[in-house]
Formats: structure tokens, sequence, C-alpha cells
């Protein structure tokens, strides 16, 4: 590799390696969202108890899969590096590209630094079992971080290489448990007496506000749009990767929430740090318990692997395009990555990580996504009616059109209302500081912004450009 870039001419721009195939990109998004499985979907149950939480799990699948068809026709027509970014710059136009890049940015970035403390957190309830209280969460939550960082920094095709190994393990590992479960592994007897004896303890309001951490069951699989540039055949690689992704994770949540809400009471599991990883020291079965506390590391670690390489794909894509300082738009000259902008969130992450509560770091995360998924409605009808199905050629082209859409925009506004029920400050806070981010941009940045080079792709340009 490092011959191929020194017999480049020096005048020649250094792009971005195709080395992807779909099952990379499988990786990336199942690797993000993973470890939804694994911790945070459970206090979906602790606002609303076991059938909130169930309905949560599947309203959510419902959502992300409407995410998931609109993003896999969009991503594998404009096949660039930042995803719902370039759509929003070739779509909608220069704010709204930036606003959603920075949604991209800090929704990865937070979902990395909730990642990293589930590690501190799993690594010091082992030693709390082992004897050894009081363990320093601190230096593995930065190792982790620097580490994946690092391994970003060497290649995109041995990151998310790593993490088809580890993600394909961490899937397993459900998979594993429950059908040890249901093959009676376990030493406590399955039991969902909860579903009778309290099935709703908070009133139907129960169910609207486990919507909001229902949505960590799946929060990430869009980025699998962030590696387009990077796909050998994006038209083909995203679609497949993309929708067998999110056919992958419904399947894992359902089969979470039955064994977890079977051998855990639900004032429990609403609560717990690592509810997967506690199921299975309730069945009694050390090789179970070694096997899901490899799969709760491993679902981490290739999350906020797959975190590292989204949002330094964005932050890279703003920078090349001058929405930020062009100092970002670099690519390194051996390992063709966007090292700068990798280099760049790491402190970022660490400040949220070492700093924040992980519910206050979760709703960041899940509120900066809800807002890119309310983008994504109003970009899908803007595209179809800008650039008809017969006027250029598209990779995927998604069912039932506008009925996605109206199903998205519906459930996104449901979402903000549950975030509000628990975290209406919190949510407060976000928008405002988006606001002003907005005003930087317009006041202060897109004067820098070449309107006329946005326009990549090579279709009848629309009015305005």
């Amino acid at each position: 590799m490092a011959n191929v870039t020194a017999t480049a001419p020096a005048t020649e721009r250094l792009q971005l390696l195709r080395v992807l195939g779909p099952a990379h990109i499988w990786a990336l998004g199942v690797g993000i969202v993973l470890v939804g499985e694994y911790m945070g979907w459970n206090f979906s149950v602790g606002k609303g108890g076991m059938i909130a939480g169930l309905a949560a799990c599947w309203v959510a699948g419902l959502l992300y899969t409407c995410v998931a068809m609109i993003d896999s026709e969009v991503t594998s027509t404009i096949a660039a590096a930042g995803g719902q970014y370039a759509q929003a710059k070739h779509i909608v136009g220069p704010l709204m590209a930036f606003n959603v890049g920075l949604f991209l940015v800090m929704a990865y970035t937070m979902l990395e630094a909730a990642n990293a403390i589930t590690v501190g957190y799993l690594l010091d309830t082992v030693a709390g079992m082992m004897g050894h209280t009081g363990l320093n969460q601190k230096p593995f939550i930065i190792l982790s971080i620097m580490f994946l960082a690092w391994l970003n920094f060497r290649g995109v095709l041995a990151t998310l290489t790593f993490n088809l190994v580890i993600t394909a393990i961490a899937f397993l590992a459900i998979i594993a448990l429950f059908v040890s479960v249901q093959l009676g592994a376990s030493a406590v007897p399955m039991d969902f007496s909860a579903i009778t004896t309290s099935p709703l303890p908070y009133g139907w309001i129960g169910i609207v506000a486990a919507l909001h951490f229902g949505l960590w069951y799946y929060l990430g699989i869009e980025g699998t749009c962030q590696a387009a540039e990077e796909v050998r055949s994006p038209a083909r690689s995203l679609p497949y990767g993309t929708m067998a992704g999110i056919m992958t994770l419904l399947i894992a949540a359902t089969m979470t929430w039955y064994v977890c809400s079977g051998l855990l009471p639900w004032e429990y599991l609403g609560q717990a740090g690592t509810p997967l990883f506690d199921a299975a020291r309730v069945t009694g079965n050390a090789g179970l318990m070694v096997l899901l506390f490899v799969g709760t590391m491993f679902s981490t670690l290739a999350s906020a692997n797959g975190c590292i390489n989204d949002a330094s794909r964005a932050w890279f894509s703003m920078g090349r395009d001058r929405y930020l300082p062009s100092w970002f738009g670099a690519v390194h000259p051996v390992y063709r990555t966007p090292y700068r902008s990798i280099v760049f969130l790491v402190p970022i992450a660490l400040i949220f990580a070492l700093g924040a509560p992980l519910d206050q770091v979760v709703t960041f995360s899940i509120l900066s996504g809800l807002l890119g998924y309310t983008f994504m409605t109003f970009n899908m009808v803007m595209f179809r009616r800008k650039w008809p199905l017969d006027t250029i050629k598209r990779g995927y082209v998604h069912p039932l059109h506008p009925l996605p859409v109206i199903v998205l925009l519906t459930l996104c506004a449901a979402a903000y209302f549950a975030v509000f029920l628990g975290y209406g400050t919190q949510l407060s806070a976000m928008m405002c500081f988006y606001i002003v981010a907005s005003l930087w941009f317009h006041f202060r940045r897109y004067r820098f912004v070449r309107r006329g080079d946005q326009f990549t792709m090579p279709w009848p340009k629309p009015a305005g450009y």
C-alpha cells in the first residue's frame, strides 16, 4: 500500500480506499448496535415494565427498519463518505448538511463514550465477583478508546475485519444463551409471572416512556452509510449489509428481551448495568457466564470501534468540504485514513466517558440520532421529487413510498415525547446547543463553503446549484 501511494503523482489528491464488501458493512452496522442488546435497552423495562419493554423493542424495530430502507436507497445512490451528511449537502443544502454532520458526530462520539463506560463497569463487576473490590475503571476506559483509535488510524480494512470477527462472536453468544436456557441449562427456571401480576406498573404512559431506551436496541444501524466511499460496490454492498444488519438486530433484540425478562425480576432488570451478563450469572452455569462476559466485552469494543470509524468519516467529510477547517479533511499518505479527524475526536469521547453518567451519555446519543432520523423523512421526500425514479440510476429502491417516511416521522415524534417525559431538561439543553452551532455556522463558517463544488454526483442538477 505504501508503494502505491509513493508512486502517485504529487498533485493527486489522496482518496479513501475502496476495500470493503457486504460483510464489512454488516459488521459495521451490527457491530455498532449490538452493544444495545448487552446494555441500555433494559432501562425501557424500568420505565414501564416488561410489556412496555417488549413493545418498545418492536416499535423501535419498526422505526429502524424504515431508517434502513430509506438509507439504503439514498446512500446506494449517493456513495460518499459522511453518509447522511453527504445526502443533505446534495439534496437540501449547506445549513442542513452542517447540522446533520454534527448530529452524526455527536451521536457516535457519545455512543463511543457509553461503550467505554460499560467496559470499565463490567471489569469492575467481574473483579468484585473475584474478591477485588474498588477497581479503578478510568485506566480501562482510556485504554479501550486509545487502542481502538489507533486501530482506526492504521486502516479501515483491518478495523472492520476486526469488527466482523468480534461482532459475530457477540451475536453467537446471545444465541447460545437463548438456546441453553431453552434446553434447561439454567438453575433458575424462566418466570414471566410479572406479565400478569404487573403488566403495566406505570400505566399506558409507561409504554410511551419506554420507547426512549427501546431505541438503544438499534441505535447506530444507519452508520453503515459512513463507509459508502470505501465500499467496492456501493449499489450492492450498502443495501445488502444494511438490511441484513437490521434483520440480525431484530432477532437479537427479541431473544434478549425474552431471556432477560424470564430470568431477572423486572425491577432489577430496569436498572441493571449489564443485563445479559447478569442473566448468565443467574443461570449458575460457569460456561455461560464466561461466554456472556466475552460477548459483552466484544460488543462494547465493536461498537466503540465502529463509532470511531463513523464519527471520523463525518468530521472528515465536513472538513474536506470546508464546513469545518480544511485541516480535518486530510488523508494519511500511507494508511489512507482520515487520521486527523480520528485523533481530534478522541479527547471529546474521553471527556464524556470519564465525566458523565451513563444514562446522560446514552440520552445525548439517542437525541442526536433522533434529529438525524427526522431529517431523513424530509430528505427522502425531496430526493424523490428532485430526482424521480426514472431520472437517475438507483442501487436500491425502497418499497411503499411514502409509507416508510410517514411511519418514521410519526415514531420520531413519539420518541421525542418519550425523551421529554424523563429528560426534558437535557432535551432543551441539546436543542439550544444545536441552535447555537447552527448560528455559528451561518455567521462564521458559511462563507468558506463553496456551494457550487458540493454537487459531485453525475446527475442533472436541480434548481439552486
